[in-house]
């Protein structure tokens, strides 16, 4: 994930803000762990929750990117 988010960004976010942001993925019900038996490392999968919040989450980026590209077209 860090990776992913620094790769998108430009910048590589703390181990406080990563593991902040997925507790209250979690606690809001829109991503569940899923512990690797074999690792330390944990995977999460999004939730019906969490599927329909991203939906939301995206068609009002696309609102905004659509509003803002026919501002510029007019300049």
């Amino acid at each position: 994930i860090t990776e992913d988010i620094a790769a998108i960004t430009g910048h590589k976010p703390g181990p406080g803000t990563l593991y902040g942001a997925l507790a209250r993925l979690e606690s809001r019900g829109f991503i569940k762990p899923l512990k690797e038996a074999e690792s330390n490392r944990c995977t999460y999968k999004l939730t019906a929750a969490g599927i329909k919040a991203l939906h939301a989450r995206l068609d009002a980026m696309n609102m905004v990117t659509r509003l803002g590209l026919e501002r510029l077209a007019r300049v």
